[in-house]
C-alpha cells in the first residue's frame, strides 16, 4: 500500500511517500521546503503563504522521485495537529483536494505520534521505546502504556528548539539557530553556571534562556555560553527521559524532532541508555525533522488498523494532544 503524507504544522512543508507492508516502512520519497524568515521568528500566516507557494511543486517532485503516477497512491495522510493554525489549514486543504481529485481515502494524524511511529517503522529492532521528542514548539517524553501514548514529562513553558532559536535570535543568528549554537559549543569546555529546571517529570527552559542572554550582554565568551546552554538543557532532557524509562521499565529509547540532529544530545542520551543496559535509536536526520514521510507512515498504520475518516472529520486541531490519540494499532 502506498501512502502520500503532507506535513505542515509550522515552518516546514513536507511531502512524503511511503510503501507499507505489515510493520515495515519503505520511504520512496521525502521532500521538504522550510520557511526561513529574514528576521525574527515564525509568522504563522507568512509560513502558510510559503507552504501555499511550494506545496503543488513538492507533490510533483515527490511523485517523480518515487517513480509513481499520482493514481498509484492508495491513501492521503496529513498532519491534523498540533501546530500553527494557518499552516495546518494549508496542509489539510491540500490533502482534501488531493483526496477528492484522486478519489482516495484520507486520514488526519497526530504530528507528535508520527515522530515516534516513523522511528518504529524504519528501525525494525525499535519496537517499544520511550521517545524523547525535541522540536521547536514541542518537548515531550512519550511512551506507550495502558493502551495509549502517554506523556510522562514535557516542557512547562517553551520547547527546546524555541529556546535555542530565541537565544540565537537575540544574537541575530540565522533561523534555525540550533546548528550554529552546536558549532560554537564545540569550541569550548568551560561551563558557566545556568539554571537547571527539572520539576518532577517536567522541564522548563525560560530561566535558562534568560540567564544565557544575560551572560552574552555581560560579554562572556560566546562559545562558553553555547556550550553551557547545551550541556544544561540536554542534561535535563536526559534526566527526565531516564526517569520515564525507569518508571515504564522500557529498555529502548528513541530520539525524534529537529533537535535530535544535535550530536551532543545524541551522545548524552546514548551514554545514559548504555549505562542502563538499554538500547538507543535515532532515525536518519531527514526523518527526525518535520517531514511528510512520518505523516504518511502513521496514516498507513492507522488505516491498516481500521481507522476511517470522511472529509468532515478532517478539521484541524491546533492543540491535538499526544494522549488524545486512540491507539488501536498497538496491543
Amino acid at each position: 500500500m502506498i501512502t502520500l503524507g503532507i506535513e505542515g504544522t509550522a515552518h516546514s512543508i513536507g511531502i512524503g511517500i511511503v510503501k507499507g507492508r505489515n510493520d515495515s516502512c519503505s520511504v520512496l520519497s521525502n521532500m521538504i521546503r522550510t520557511y526561513r524568515p529574514e528576521k525574527g521568528g515564525i509568522h504563522p500566516r507568512e509560513a502558510a503563504n510559503h507552504h501555499v507557494t511550494y506545496i503543488a511543486e513538492l507533490i510533483k517532485e515527490a511523485l517523480q522521485q518515487a517513480h509513481i503516477p499520482a493514481q498509484d497512491v492508495d491513501l492521503i495522510s496529513f498532519s491534523q495537529g498540533p501546530g500553527l493554525g494557518p499552516c495546518l489549514r494549508t496542509a489539510a486543504t491540500a490533502a482534501r483536494a488531493l483526496s477528492l481529485k484522486l478519489h482516495k481515502p484520507i486520514i488526519g494524524v497526530n504530528h507528535c505520534v508520527a515522530h515516534l511511529e516513523i522511528g518504529r517503522g524504519v528501525l525494525p529492532e525499535c519496537t517499544d521505546p520511550v521517545l524523547l521528542y525535541t522540536s521547536g514548539a514541542n518537548t515531550q517524553v512519550i511512551a506507550f502504556a495502558e493502551g495509549k501514548y502517554r506523556v510522562f514529562g514535557e516542557t512547562l513553558d517553551i520547547g527546546i528548539g524555541n529556546c535555542l532559536d530565541k537565544f540565537g535570535r537575540s544574537l541575530q543568528m540565522p533561523f534555525p539557530s540550533g546548528p550554529r549554537i552546536e558549532q560554537l559549543a564545540k569550541k569550548s569546555t568551560n561551563y558557566l553556571e545556568l539554571p537547571y529546571s527539572v520539576k518532577g517529570m517536567d522541564i522548563a527552559f525560560s530561566g535558562l534562556l534568560t540567564a544565557a542572554i544575560h551572560y552574552h550582554k555581560n560579554n562572556k565568551p560566546l562559545g562558553d555560553i553555547c556550550y553551557s546552554l547545551q550541556e544544561t538543557a540536554f542534561a535535563a532532557l536526559t534526566e527526565i527521559t531516564e526517569r520515564a524509562m525507569a518508571h515504564t521499565e522500557k529498555q529502548q529509547v528513541l530520539l525524534g524532532g529537529g533537535v535530535a540532529a544535535n550530536q551532543r544530545l545524541r551522545d548524552m542520551v546514548s551514554i545514559m541508555a548504555n549505562e542502563r543496559g538499554a538500547r538507543f535509536f535515532v532515525p536518519e536526520k531527514s526523518l527526525c525533522v518535520d517531514n511528510g514521510a512520518m505523516i504518511a507512515w502513521l496514516g498507513y498504520i492507522m488505516y491498516q488498523s481500521g481507522v476511517r475518516m470522511e472529509i468532515d472529520d478532517t478539521i484541524i486541531n491546533q492543540r491535538f494532544r499526544t494522549d488524545q490519540v486512540e491507539v488501536i494499532w498497538r496491543d
